[in-house]
């Protein structure tokens, strides 16, 4: 890598902070030693009655005190997954090296992704509007009820206010917001960026996907959620919030920061399918793939690694992993394919704990194990069993929505 200074869009833009609220653990030390044993956190649901479902099992967070991460004035004001946002954005700021102070507070921005929100205040505010009338509902869920809280809360505890927005796309809201934010940084707009994604699991959320036929056990048989299995039978609902501190690669070294990996580029894409279907087919995702390559200046061949998107759906893992099969059929083209749903479950803005997970990889050189992964649907070089070794070079971060919405992110090696 050479010193030269690159500015707008050929700046290149590294991650040097992560920080994680997980169900395998609340920083990354803890995800990382179980993700990689191929641990899951997966289990019968505690925080809600699900007797009235059929599912029972979630992946919750659990052992999260707020108070570690949030002052006492402002923690009463916040709801469940602003909490979680807040404690994921400290995380991430301490993992960089990064204080806050009067002269950089204007130049850190957040860009956060949250497919539904606070489904939990919601349901709150809208059970008391309706029964006992607006005069009744807790002033305090009102600012709670809006897709940007979470971002808002975490700026105010924390001290930034640089560029604050929040994106809801479906089951891509995290990598988009990561792709966004790699270009706030690019266009000048920020020099210092938190970008990643947030969700909680509340009764509402657990009877919407049930109603959309998402959750396991599709079949009736044994629930659970197998990636890429022949046997899946539907997917398990998870929750938390990853998020990265991106910069440029000029600002980390002049810090004299470490970068765990590079942002090369990213792709978005799209294609015809209902408001709740998966995409049926690979044409979406092979386009997608390919404009994330171009981006990013590489080809099949140079990809050796996929954080895949799959979650044990029957159409959203097959689709998948046949556009895999044709994208990568190239002689020295095989990578090696994980999905953390196994063991984390679907969150759908997921995406920031699994590029976390991604940037942790280049670090250990070491891709973890996709949990519930027995019998493959398609040949591929999936890791199973156990973690496997490998210096990375270039890897590809997977979002795929219901609705046909894909955006994928190409991470590369710092070094090359």
């Amino acid at each position: 890598m050479d010193d030269q200074q690159l500015t707008g869009a050929a700046k290149r833009i590294v991650i040097t902070g992560i920080g994680m609220v997980t169900p395998l653990g609340i920083g990354k030390e803890e995800f990382n030693r179980r993700i990689f044993a191929g641990e899951s956190a997966i289990a019968p649901i505690q925080s809600f009655d699900t007797s009235a479902f059929p599912a029972h099992l979630g992946a919750e967070v659990t052992n999260f005190q707020p108070r570690d991460f949030i002052s006492v004035k402002n923690i009463r004001r916040m709801d469940r997954i602003s909490q979680l946002t807040t404690a994921a954005a400290r995380l991430a700021l301490e993992d960089a090296g990064l204080t806050v102070n009067p002269d950089n507070r204007d130049r850190i921005g957040i860009l956060l992704g949250t497919s539904f929100g606070a489904t939990d205040v919601t349901c709150q505010f809208a059970e008391t509007l309706f029964k006992e009338g607006p005069a009744f509902v807790n002033p305090i869920l009102v600012p709670n009820t809006v897709m940007n809280a979470p971002a808002g809360h975490a700026s105010i505890e924390l001290g930034f206010r640089g560029v604050n927005t929040t994106v809801t796309h479906f089951a891509v809201s995290a990598e988009t917001a990561i792709a966004y934010a790699v270009s706030e940084i690019r266009r000048g707009a920020a020099d210092f960026m938190l970008a990643g994604g947030v969700d909680i699991l509340s009764k509402f959320y657990y009877e919407a996907l049930t109603r959309f036929s998402t959750l396991s056990p599709l079949d009736g048989k044994i629930e659970s959620c197998r990636p890429f299995d022949l046997h899946r039978n539907g997917t398990v609902a998870g929750e938390g919030c990853g998020i990265v501190c991106i910069e440029s690669w000029e600002s980390a070294a002049a810090r004299g920061r470490k970068a765990y990996c590079e942002i090369k580029g990213f792709g978005q894409g799209s294609s015809p399918t209902g408001p709740t279907s998966w995409p049926n087919d690979a044409a979406g995702v092979k386009k997608t793939i390919g404009r994330a390559l171009a981006n990013a200046g590489v080809g099949p061949q140079d990809i050796m690694v996929i954080s895949a998107a799959a979650n044990g759906g029957i159409i959203l893992d097959r689709s998948e992993a046949a556009a895999y099969a044709e994208v990568f059929a190239g002689e020295g083209s095989r990578p090696l394919i994980t999905s953390l749903k196994g063991a984390l479950g679907e969150s759908f803005s997921g995406g920031g704990i699994r590029a976390c997970a991604l940037a942790l990889s280049f670090e250990k050189n070491a891709l973890p194990p996709t949990v519930g992964l027995t019998d493959p649907l398609i040949a591929l070089a999936f890791v199973r069993e156990r973690e496997e070794a490998i210096k990375i070079d270039n890897a590809l971060l997977a979002g795929i929505s219901f609705g046909g919405t894909y955006v994928y992110l190409v991470l590369g090696n710092c070094s090359n």
